[in-house]
């Protein structure tokens, strides 16, 4: 029976103390928590690429700690927040937060996160297996249907060993497109591996709606970019710059505060 695995999303904002009471229990500081009861072979970071969104972290906080808490991980949420007049570059600030997680603990699997995509069925277990996984197959805005076969965008999976293999995501895409189109193709060139989906009725997700929230602009160059013959060995976690202002460990999330340079 599938009901019993769909999960009740709260669409409620509560203000951040609030959220903290809700999973106040055995959480530790950084929005780091893990079972008690056993022993979990891989050791996740969830990472989040912000930058004035607050309603929607709200959201998203509140939702993923319960959810990450009924499927017994050891998991710990980064909140990599891009400071600076320049245009948002979503996979930057992945990479950023990458890097800086390694530095902080022993993670053997990533995840990249939007923040506005809440998932809805249990069974979408949020581990890394042999392969990078697309995790949002089938979003509410769009009917619950993948929109093309090649799509790695939304929320991705990828163990450290893949992660590293792929050079990480681009840095070259500023502005809104491209980047993910570019990771998959890293995945299938770079590491010679195919992508993994669990099956559309499982992996389900719910987008928080736009909240006052105006999206980044399109990047005109992202299809010039992305069909170029340019070399993925030359852009990734390998050639990043950034200026990391601090890192804060916050009851519900660990927070990276950087500007890309």
């Amino acid at each position: 029976d599938s009901s019993y695995y769909k999960v009740t999303i709260s669409s409620k904002i509560y203000p951040f103390n609030i959220i903290e009471e809700h999973h106040d229990i055995d959480l530790h500081f950084g929005g780091h928590w893990f079972p008690k009861s056993c022993q979990t072979e891989q050791r996740l970071a969830i990472i989040i690429c912000y930058r004035n969104r607050e309603s929607h972290l709200k959201l998203f906080l509140d939702n993923i700690h319960s959810f990450l808490k009924q499927q017994q991980l050891d998991y710990t949420i980064f909140v990599v927040n891009q400071h600076g007049r320049e245009q948002f570059n979503r996979a930057a600030l992945f990479n950023v937060g990458f890097i800086e997680a390694i530095k902080l603990y022993s993670f053997n699997c990533f995840i990249f996160h939007d923040v506005d995509l809440l998932p809805e069925d249990l069974r979408n277990l949020y581990k890394c297996g042999e392969k990078p996984r697309h995790m949002s197959v089938a979003v509410d805005k769009f009917h619950y249907r993948l929109l093309y076969s090649t799509l790695f965008g939304g929320v991705t999976a990828f163990s450290l060993s893949d992660f590293v293999g792929a050079n990480g995501y681009p840095t070259i895409y500023w502005g809104w497109g491209g980047e993910d189109d570019d990771m998959y193709l890293r995945v299938v060139k770079k590491l010679n591996k195919s992508i993994t989906r669990y099956p559309i009725e499982i992996a389900r997700y719910k987008m928080i709606r736009t909240l006052n929230h105006t999206s980044g602009k399109p990047n005109p160059d992202r299809y010039t970019i992305l069909y170029s013959k340019y070399n993925y060995s030359r852009d990734g976690i390998n050639t990043m710059n950034y200026k990391l202002h601090n890192i804060v460990f916050h009851k519900l999330f660990t927070l990276i505060n950087v500007t890309l340079t």
